[in-house]
């Protein structure tokens, strides 16, 4: 007994101690946008639309059930006898009604092309939410790193307070009290910038809980650097080309199948001009007479007609209200088309200018800060500089260095956003809708 229960233990300190290294693991931006796009929920709930609309598009096109109708007829109101009165029969009718023209194909038509729109949705739904998780763990990298950066350089900060503390006791050079605690106000600017950045770093991070499970956010951010691959080359793509890219989108082909349900509605409309007809046989059971006589029995048969002779207030009405809906419709596509157009183009041009920053800031501005805090170092340390000049080159350095992060997380997450405008050449996407369309 006492080996099972070691064994048992054993078992679960196996089971616990591998369950934190799985949670410890430190998150990938390919994980995270894997993890999203496999467990987000809004795709099912959109998937259980899809089948809604496919489900009442096969009972749109059934004719209305037939109505049977039993009853007894002129029964004599001095007796309430069934065979008093020739007229007096027990009678059994069903009647049919029959849609006007093609209304019910018309129909099923309609709700078929609505039901096109889903899978389109979805790959729009799964294109944002790539960029969306992809901007969250950009910040998250941009903060661990950022602290990184920082915590690298505050131990030389430590270290210039030391020795210019160990300066001024032995009254050497020129160091004063002042430069004393200017370089302590400058240690806890740092301090404080840390704590900035860790609430940063937690906030991007708590930004992912709406895909991820909460242990996967115990761990930190992958130190690997990641680059976001582009889908096209933005900056070679005409502006000529950009139309066709963004009306590819699957947010415009969403709309599109709308409009398409839209003029489908608008021939159901019309078909309300057209008569409706109506089928209705019937059996009468009449009894023999008080004398024994036999009566015949008697079958009617007949058709009703419903005619559109006052379309003024109904049918036109109708028509002109299923026009209306479609070019709204259009109109939308057109807006989206628009809106789609003026975030391309701002993205487009600020991935230029970060480019141009970028090249600024490797080639001329970091040289010439590291040259510049290394100049002021040499001539503190030969009595022939200010030490407010060291802090001041240093603190440069470190917050150049931290631009230029800035800038490449900004480049990266800003060709995230333009993937989300060329979503047509994802081809996880592309393999989204064309799943979606073989499932209706």
């Amino acid at each position: 007994m006492n080996h099972f229960r070691r064994l048992k233990a054993c078992y679960l300190v196996c089971l616990l101690s591998s369950a934190a290294v799985a949670h410890s693991q430190p998150l990938t931006l390919e994980g995270v946008i894997d993890y999203s796009l496999s467990h987000e929920p809004w795709l099912q709930a959109n998937q259980y639309q899809q089948s809604a609309l496919q489900a009442q598009s096969i009972a749109a096109a059934t004719l209305p059930d037939p109505v049977l109708t039993v009853g007894l007829m002129n029964l004599p109101s001095n007796g309430f006898a069934f065979d008093q009165e020739g007229m007096s029969q027990l009678k059994v009718a069903i009647s049919q009604q029959f849609s006007r023209g093609d209304s019910l194909a018309l129909q099923q038509q309609a709700l078929q092309q609505t039901a096109q729109q889903f899978p389109w949705q979805r790959a729009e739904r799964l294109a944002q939410v790539k960029a969306i998780v992809s901007e969250a763990w950009l910040n998250a990298y941009r903060a661990q790193q950022s602290i990184k950066l920082i915590n690298k350089d505050k131990a030389l900060f430590s270290q210039l307070i030391e020795i210019t503390e160990a300066s001024y006791a032995n009254s050497l050079g020129n160091t004063r009290q002042q430069d004393i605690i200017r370089a302590q106000l400058e240690l806890t600017r740092l301090e404080d910038k840390l704590v900035l950045l860790e609430q940063q770093f937690d906030s991007a991070k708590k930004r992912l809980s709406q895909w991820l499970p909460f242990d996967m956010l115990l761990g930190a951010v992958s130190e690997q650097v990641t680059s976001v691959s582009p889908l096209i080359d933005y900056q070679q793509l005409a502006p000529s080309k950009v139309i066709e890219l963004l009306q590819s989108h699957p947010a415009v082909i969403a709309i599109e199948q709308g409009v398409r349900a839209k003029q489908t509605q608008i021939a159901v409309a019309k078909e309300a001009y057209k008569p409706q007809f109506g089928v209705n046989v019937g059996y009468g059971y009449r009894d023999d007479t008080p004398m024994g006589e036999s009566r015949a029995d008697l079958f009617s048969i007949g058709i009703s007609v419903n005619l559109p002779l006052f379309t003024t207030n109904r049918q036109d009405q109708q028509v002109n209200a299923a026009i209306a809906q479609a070019e709204a419709s259009k109109t939308d596509k057109l807006i989206t088309l628009q809106k789609l157009q003026g975030q391309y183009f701002k993205e487009l041009s600020q991935l230029s200018r970060l480019a141009q920053r970028s090249q600024l800031y490797k080639q001329q501005l970091l040289p010439q800060m590291a040259q510049q805090a290394e100049a002021t170092l040499n001539a503190y340390t030969n009595d022939d500089g200010d030490f407010s000049e060291v802090m001041r080159s240093r603190i440069s350095e470190l917050n150049g260095k931290i631009d230029l992060l800035n800038i490449y997380i900004d480049q990266q997450i800003i060709t995230a956003r333009l993937n989300y405008y060329a979503a047509a050449h994802d081809p996880r996407i592309s393999q989204s809708v064309a799943d979606g369309e073989r499932d209706e």
